[in-house]
């Protein structure tokens, strides 16, 4: 038991940071936060997701390709260029360490508004961090699993950031519904995402990139929505552009 709440615990607290800082933050500037908790957020970041940390600032620029080039061969992430999700995401780690170590041209649209902290990105991308990590979550598994099947936990746990980009990325570019026909594959995995914190709405928000909400009907509850609310009303962030709340109706 103790196993499966430290699994659930990581699962959503490295997602919040993902689809928080990195995604509607560092990406798409849905809202703006001082430097000062900026740098707080990137430690929260680096604690919650542990060896899968994705530096702010490359990830942005990545997802910024994402959005331009969807569906082409110059989309970091695209089921249309993979023979499988494993392909797609070794594709994908590619990108993210070309961007990361500046190894890759990046047009100058993309790199504007970008968190950054080199030296912190360093030492949490490092080699070092990484084992550090794995070693902590490998001495978590010793102490506390009962069956040897817990195991089969601890990669997806060593993994976590890839395996919520895959999910999406693969996934959602194959399956569910949509609300907006769009020049992409993009589309709506659940119908009540809870499981992905709002990320799987993913048609939704390639129509709406900046949207504080990426739930549209009535019936997509996106619970990343009331947390920026809150956070706004705490002073925290500040809503950068009226970003759209709800997207439409039906």
């Amino acid at each position: 038991m103790v196993i499966v709440l430290f699994f659930i615990a990581v699962w959503y607290t490295s997602l919040f940071s993902q689809t928080f800082f990195q995604h509607r933050y560092a990406a798409h500037g849905a809202f703006s936060m001082s430097k000062g908790w900026e740098r707080f957020f990137f430690i929260v970041a680096y604690i919650t997701q542990g060896s899968s940390y994705m530096s702010p600032r490359a990830y942005a620029v990545m997802h910024r390709l994402h959005h331009a080039y969807t569906d082409t061969e110059n989309d970091p992430h695209s089921p249309s260029y993979s023979a499988n999700i494993f392909a797609m995401m070794w594709r994908t780690r590619g990108f993210y360490q070309d961007i990361l170590h500046n190894r890759m041209d990046v047009e100058d649209k993309f790199l504007k508004n970008l968190p950054d902290w080199p030296a912190f990105d360093r030492f949490a991308n490092g080699t070092v961090s990484r084992l550090l990590w794995v070693a902590i979550y490998v001495a978590v598994f010793a102490a506390f699993a009962t069956s040897p099947w817990a195991y089969l936990l601890l990669p997806i746990i060593v993994s976590m950031g890839a395996f919520h980009g895959a999910v999406i990325n693969w996934f959602a570019h194959k399956y569910g519904y949509v609300n907006f026909k769009l020049k992409n594959t993009s589309m709506n995995l659940f119908f009540i995402d809870i499981l992905m914190l709002g990320e799987s709405y993913h048609n939704n928000h390639h129509k709406h990139p900046s949207s504080i909400n990426f739930g549209s009907r009535w019936h997509e509850i996106d619970p990343m929505y009331p947390v920026i609310r809150l956070l706004a009303r705490a002073g925290v962030i500040q809503i950068a552009k009226p970003a759209i709340a709800i997207a439409t109706h039906e």
